[in-house]
């Protein structure tokens, strides 16, 4: 049982983990102020009026929009504890496949979109010296598959900058989480979170079937995408949250993989990446 009211900062929260995040918060008494591009789509998905409740319309792309954002909700429920950069979407196809466009489109959104979010909110958590920031990365974030270059980099970019700040703000008494899903029945496989390659180049034969894969699974992943919500909200609560979260058996055993993987190429080289000293 959840005893400690916060208020919680939630992007992308109109549909898939933002969704049951709210919901699940606003049935335990937290604050929620929860952003989406459509805030009459926001507001009829949660289905709920509440004083707890503070639907916000942005556009995490613009500073502006995020910065109004954060000090709305700072107004209304007199701090921020919690953030939850969880807005992001999918882009698939090599790189030559995609045009300039969709690749900042989606950098915009998974990359800059979150450190809008992050550089605008430090000021209220740096003054009370308290807050977690929790960013959604993917599994994708620690070990890409073919045909996904492009989503794979905004996911990396995520994991590494969490990793960073979460040493930077550490004598703030401010806790960083990033978070590596696997594969969650949401809605990321389908149109609305997911950008392919228009202009598909016949070589790329294997990178097709990867796609073709993955978009057999829509509706049939494994994760069950209010226990990932329910585990977030989980180590919100923590005193020593962990810095890394994978959620899902696949993205664990993915996980494991890439680190053993890394572990052998590392060492196989080992006599070579150590004979760059002058010597003399």
């Amino acid at each position: 049982m959840i005893q400690q009211t916060k208020v919680w900062f939630i992007t992308g929260a109109s549909k898939g983990f933002g969704l049951s995040l709210v919901k699940q918060l606003l049935s335990k008494g937290q604050k929620v102020a929860a952003t989406s591009r459509n805030i009459e789509e926001l507001k009829n998905a949660v289905n709920l009026v509440t004083d707890n409740f503070l639907p916000l319309k942005v556009d995490l792309a613009d500073e502006a929009s995020v910065a109004d954002a954060i000090l709305k909700t700072n107004c209304t429920f007199g701090q921020i504890d919690v953030v939850i950069n969880n807005a992001g979407y999918g882009i698939g196809g090599s790189i030559e496949e995609l045009t300039d466009r969709e690749v900042r489109n989606c950098f915009d959104i998974n990359v800059f979109g979150t450190l809008n979010v992050i550089r605008n909110v430090m000021p209220y958590l740096r003054k009370q010296r308290s807050g977690h920031i929790i960013n959604i990365s993917s599994i994708a974030g620690i070990t890409g598959g073919i045909g996904w270059a492009l989503y794979t980099a905004t996911k990396f970019a995520v994991v590494g900058l969490s990793e960073v700040l979460a040493e930077d703000v550490k004598s703030l008494d401010i806790k960083v989480t990033v978070v590596a899903p696997g594969a969650f029945r949401t809605s990321f496989l389908t149109e609305d979170s997911l950008v392919l390659a228009k202009h598909a180049i016949d070589d790329y034969q294997e990178v097709r079937a990867s796609h073709a894969r993955y978009q057999k699974l829509d509706g049939n992943q494994a994760g069950d995408p209010e226990k990932a919500a329910a585990a977030m909200i989980k180590i919100a609560f923590d005193e020593t949250p962990p810095v890394h979260l994978l959620l899902g058996e696949d993205a664990y055993d993915r996980a494991m993989q890439k680190l053993e993987k890394l572990d052998k190429t590392f060492r196989f080289n080992e006599e070579l990446s150590k004979s760059m000293a002058y010597h003399g």
